[in-house]
């Protein structure tokens, strides 16, 4: 029995907590469980697809984690084993196996063959919602009480806060030790976090790629610091010559400058012409990222023009303070 200072800490959490549930497939943990089907109406070829993904949920479901129910209702305490089956269904479901507008009321079965009853009546439709992973898109899904199901293993709970969600993470496992010592609690997370998780690949990849680019871009601005240098002191007598003639400061800087833009352009497209032939292949491989994103793409461009402007700066200065008398004189 919980002690006085536990059943006070219980009663905090549950005013705290707006609505509590559990599935037997973790939302978003990478999980897929399915079953084939024969559902009524819909009439299966040989070759035809009848499965759907499953999770086994509690009541409120759907309430809690905020997936729209479209028609029918949700599951209740009373859908519990020995009551009539039931289960309810996303859009993706109905979609596949034709059911329209009408799949409240219709009955079905887990598993294929003709003659057996159809033993499970659908009580809902839900909207489409991210299931397995965030890439994937959304599977057609049925879904059954896991009260209904003899067997249960693991559940993951979810709960829905009237306060903030990392306060109400901490209270659970002292609240829990306090109930039963013997009770497990693992990976304990709010779902933005489960979200990061599940893409954590694509993340990381993201980072990866931008750590490359700034190395990239390092490298391009040391580059032509060198040309431009280089060029610079190949030019040295050049430079001084004019000079002599009258030519001033800002005339010289002005030419080395030309010719930083002219190496900008012909980089930059180059850089253009590979940008949009990978662009694809970023597609495929990042999540939600454009493979020719116009505004990327300009800002690049813009990021190149001024990494080039402050590698030719130097030399530019460098050219324009040229002694000529000295300069005449340089080998």
């Amino acid at each position: 029995m919980a002690s006085a200072g536990s059943s006070a800490a219980i009663s905090a959490s549950v005013q705290r907590a707006t609505s509590v549930t559990a599935s037997m497939v973790p939302l978003l943990g990478g999980s897929n469980w399915g079953n084939s089907l024969t559902v009524e109406g819909f009439e299966a070829g040989p070759d035809t697809d009848s499965g759907a993904r499953f999770n086994g949920v509690g009541p409120g479901y759907f309430r809690a984690l905020g997936i729209p129910l479209m028609s029918g209702r949700e599951f209740a305490p009373a859908d519990a084993l020995g009551a009539p089956k039931v289960a309810i269904v996303n859009e993706a479901f109905t979609k596949k196996f034709n059911l329209g507008r009408a799949a409240v009321g219709k009955r079905m079965r887990r598993g294929l063959g003709k003659g057996q009853p159809l033993d499970i009546e659908i009580v809902g439709v839900v909207q489409n919602a991210k299931y397995s992973r965030v890439k994937d898109a959304v599977p057609a899904l049925f879904f059954l009480p896991y009260r209904q199901e003899e067997r249960v293993g693991d559940l993951s709970f979810y709960v829905r806060t009237a306060t903030g969600a990392e306060p109400f993470l901490k209270s659970i496992p002292p609240l829990m030790a306090r109930l039963d010592v013997n009770l497990p609690v693992d990976e304990l997370r709010t779902m933005p976090q489960q979200v990061r998780e599940n893409v954590f690949l694509d993340r990381f990849l993201s980072t990866l790629a931008a750590a490359f680019a700034a190395l990239a871009t390092l490298l391009a601005a040391v580059g032509l610091y060198g040309v431009l240098a280089y060029t610079v002191a190949q030019r040295t007598r050049e430079f001084g010559l004019r000079m002599a003639l009258g030519a001033d400061g800002a005339r010289v800087r002005r030419m080395v400058m030309v010719k930083v833009g002219w190496l900008t352009l012909a980089g930059g497209a180059i850089g253009m012409g590979l940008a949009l032939g990978v662009g694809s292949l970023a597609k495929a491989l990042l999540f939600e990222v454009k493979g020719h994103d116009p505004l990327v793409l300009a800002g690049a461009m813009l990021v190149l023009a001024l990494v080039a402007l402050l590698a030719g700066l130097v030399p530019a200065l460098r050219a324009s303070r040229i002694d000529p008398m000295l300069a005449l004189r340089y080998e």
